[in-house]
């Protein structure tokens, strides 16, 4: 069951987490490069400014970003920045997002998000904790997908176990995490893909299986018991 508010709280807890570790960096290393390609760390922190912006525009109504140009633009414009501007616009931002979050609202109402995609407002929350924790780690700055809370990665491999669900151009998949007890209720077992072709079964760590759903990782330590690792399109 989504729980908004305890997302909120999970939310506060790893803003927290990425602001004291970028802290800790200079105006060099925000320059230097992060792990998504052609992105410097700088880039990273103006996205998830702007994407803050961007969920508060969703929640009250609004069109997500202006365009696909306009949110390219202010990323670019924003990156530059040095470490305190950086650093106080995404607390001022993230601060801003807890403030909508926190009004009394119709959790389960229909939001619209980019590219016409929607969903239910209770799961905008977890959406910005998606951001805010992968982003962490794509910082390259000692923060892992192992080092993430063990609740948030089973369902964000949730979550995109069901995004790919359906699609013809996925084979379908099983999806096996080693490292969670199996005698669990809903312990780390997940299915995906489309329905033509003999399923495949994806068995690894769960870190490991969230970095290969994610685009993080390139599946190595993960077992096909001999097939090849299904191919998943962009995010």
């Amino acid at each position: 069951m989504i729980d908004p508010l305890r997302d909120l709280a999970s939310l506060r807890e790893a803003t927290d987490r990425l602001l004291t570790a970028v802290t800790a960096l200079d105006d060099g290393a925000v320059a230097g490069p992060s792990r998504l390609p052609g992105w410097s760390r700088g880039h990273v922190l103006a996205h998830l400014s702007r994407n803050a912006d961007a969920l508060v525009n969703v929640l009250e109504g609004r069109p997500m970003y202006a365009s696909a140009e306009a949110r390219e633009a202010d990323i670019e414009r924003d990156a530059p920045r040095p470490l305190a501007v950086q650093l106080a616009d995404v607390r001022e931002s993230a601060a801003g997002f807890q403030d909508v979050g926190a009004v009394p609202a119709d959790w389960g109402r229909t939001v619209e998000l980019r590219n016409g995609i929607t969903d239910a407002a209770a799961r905008v929350p977890f959406r910005r904790l998606v951001e805010v924790e992968l982003h962490h780690v794509d910082l390259d700055i000692g923060y892992e997908l192992e080092d993430l809370p063990e609740e948030f990665t089973d369902r964000e491999i949730t979550f995109l176990a069901e995004r790919f669900s359906g699609r013809p151009d996925v084979p379908p998949t099983r999806i096996v995490a080693s490292d969670r007890d199996p005698s669990a209720k809903d312990a780390g077992d997940w299915h995906t893909g489309g329905t033509d072709g003999t399923p495949v079964t994806v068995t690894g760590p769960a870190p490991v299986l969230l970095g290969w759903l994610a685009g993080r990782r390139d599946g190595a330590g993960l077992d096909t018991a001999g097939a090849l690792l299904p191919k998943l399109p962009p995010l």
